[in-house]
């Protein structure tokens, strides 16, 4: 078996020893090529690098930031027809939230990860997920455009500041975003496959998975019902207002149904477009990507094999 690691060394949980500790415990069972990313869009090369290699894995070690280029890199531009052998993508949580390795069932301790994945691979443990994407790039498991967004740029900000991504300076980041934004955020138009266009969206959220992501150990579900098996869920809100978004900010900590009357929700649909008459902030699986004023979302099924176990079944 022909192994990639890409390790991103400047992701938030990982350091030295413990990179030293993980390349140890997976050479000790099969051949593996270390790759260290040195700049943004690395993870990408590696992945386009690793197809034209044939290698069977590549095993990418960092946050989510890095597996996203990594999948871009593996994929190719959507619509663009993909080589008949690509390699399966497996995941050693290095980052602050991790949120699609998570999602996928493995472990958060990066050691304990690096064991789960060795035993996967040996018992050729694999699925394959569906992905989403806008015209020239995939996302594993959200979207956003508004407050969103602006959230993610804030938090860039921060750690290109030296300051690390915590859960805490999260939480604090999007309260203080809210209130510093309630009522100066541009509005946008949301249209989502079989409903009317919504428009004076303040926020809205493209998801692929569920969860959308995680504070601390809890779940924050905002589509409960999309997975890596379903289309794409949209979760919309037409306020940014904290005493209007307090009571559905409440829900979702609590884990129950996420309802209000200022939010349109659907967890299983084929496309969604935002449109905006100037340009509005837009992340994609927690990385900002630029303003844009118009934007399209569409789903591809079976899109790439993961290393995973396989999925608990629904309840």
């Amino acid at each position: 078996m022909r192994v990639m690691l890409i390790v991103n060394p400047f992701a938030t949980a990982t350091s030295p020893a413990g990179r030293d500790a993980l390349v140890n415990t997976l050479s000790a069972h099969f051949p593996v090529d270390v790759e260290h990313t040195t700049h943004r869009g690395h993870a990408g090369e590696l992945g386009a690098r690793a197809v034209a290699e044939n290698y069977d894995a590549v095993i990418v070690h960092g946050g989510d930031g890095s597996v996203n280029e990594t999948v871009n890199g593996l994929l190719g531009p959507p619509g663009h027809t993909p080589p008949a052998h690509l390699p399966a993508l497996a995941v050693i949580p290095g980052g602050s939230a991790n949120v699609f390795s998570r999602t996928l069932g493995i472990d958060p301790d990066p050691l304990q990860a690096t064991r789960q994945i060795i035993d996967l691979l040996d018992r050729d443990s694999h699925r394959r997920i569906g992905l989403g994407h806008s015209a020239d790039r995939w996302f594993l498991f959200n979207a956003g455009m508004g407050m969103d967004a602006i959230i993610v740029h804030a938090m860039e900000d921060k750690r290109h500041a030296g300051k690390p991504a915590t859960p805490g300076r999260y939480l604090w980041t999007t309260i203080t975003s809210f209130l510093r934004n309630a009522s100066g955020t541009a509005s946008f138009t949301v249209t989502a496959a079989g409903h009317d266009p919504r428009t004076g969206v303040r926020f809205a959220f493209v998801s692929n998975s569920s969860p959308w992501t995680y504070l601390g150990r809890r779940e924050i579900r905002i589509n409960p019902s999309t997975g890596f098996d379903t289309r794409l869920g949209v979760f919309a809100a037409t306020s940014t207002g904290v005493l209007r978004n307090l009571p559905l900010a409440t829900r979702l900590l609590a884990q129950r149904n996420p309802k209000a009357r200022h939010l349109f929700r659907d967890d299983d649909v084929a496309w969604v477009t935002f449109a905006a008459t100037e340009p509005v902030d837009v992340q994609m699986d927690g990385d900002y990507i630029g303003a844009y004023t118009d934007i399209r979302f569409d789903h591809q099924r079976d899109a790439l094999d993961v290393v995973a176990p396989a999925p608990s079944p629904a309840p």
